[in-house]
């Protein structure tokens, strides 16, 4: 063999490992950005919410998952499957729902795999999706919710869940808070140095925008203008691709966090919405 046979055969392999080092890289900060599991720490923010109770659940591949759930302080129009997003677990959310509750709705929260006191841990999207699965499950089977009275409610992350199972299950509403259009569309705004031929390294789909297309109850968006994580045009994006009945609510200033920013304010535009999509099962 030649020197310039052995040279290019060695620029070959060099070429080759750096283009398994660079996708390797790219998945694993693909994980990092999409997923920061908050995991059980003992302390009072554990203490079950007033009047709710621990919840367990099993997902299809046998994945213990755990969940609160409140019941509304009156006579519930509807049952709320609350997600949440990626860098929070339930405790962060007692307040939140007990004040959902307060308007007379029922409230599940759920922590994804590997998240508060869930076994497991999320190895891709489908796991998502199937946790999602089990938490619908519960409250249709565990509950005796009908269908067309469950309200899925995803925030940040939580709404590729909750628009995944609009799309395959009945319910009565849907809402989307600060949500993505699609992992690629993100990956343009997180890595706009990255080729678009190349987003298909991604593992991550989150094809919601896509999915909207399938979801046949009234839709609400809302978003902070701006929003410096998931910005307000992904909102805008998911917006027009949902089917009427639809509302779209933009609140300025609230960043990533609406509800923490538009308060009680937020949450009775919330529950006007759902009592309306009520009105109409």
């Amino acid at each position: 063999m030649t020197k310039g046979v052995l040279r290019g055969f060695y620029a070959l392999i060099l070429t080759l490992a750096f283009a398994i080092f660079g996708f390797l890289v790219l998945r694993w900060f693909e994980y990092a950005v999409t997923f920061h599991p908050q995991t059980y720490s003992p302390g009072a923010s554990w203490n079950v919410p007033e009047g709710g109770e621990d919840v367990w659940l099993r997902t299809s591949d046998q994945i213990r998952l755990h969940g609160w759930f409140i019941p509304s302080q009156n006579t519930a129009s509807a049952t709320i499957i609350l997600f949440h997003g990626n860098a929070v677990n339930v405790s962060g959310l007692s307040y939140t729902a007990r004040r959902i509750a307060q308007r007379g709705f029922n409230v599940l929260l759920l922590d994804y795999r590997g998240y508060g006191r869930s076994e497991g841990r999320i190895g891709d999207e489908l796991d998502l999706y199937s946790d999602g699965n089990a938490a619908y499950d519960y409250v249709i089977n565990q509950r005796s919710i009908s269908p067309d009275k469950v309200v899925l409610y995803g925030q940040s992350l939580g709404t590729v869940v909750a628009i995944d199972l609009a799309s395959r299950k009945k319910a009565g509403a849907l809402i989307i808070e600060s949500g993505l259009s699609s992992a690629s569309s993100m990956a343009r705004t997180v890595l706009p140095w990255l080729p678009s031929s190349l987003l298909w390294i991604g593992r991550y789909r989150f094809e919601s925008e896509r999915k909207l297309a399938e979801v046949e109850c009234p839709v609400l968006v809302t978003h902070g203008d701006p929003d410096n994580t998931i910005p307000t045009a992904e909102g805008q994006r998911l917006f027009a691709a949902a089917k009427e009945p639809k509302r779209l609510i933009l609140v300025p200033g609230a960043d990533h966090n609406v509800f923490g920013f538009g308060g009680e304010r937020y949450l009775d535009s919330i529950a006007s919405f759902i009592h309306e999509a009520m009105r109409r099962t």
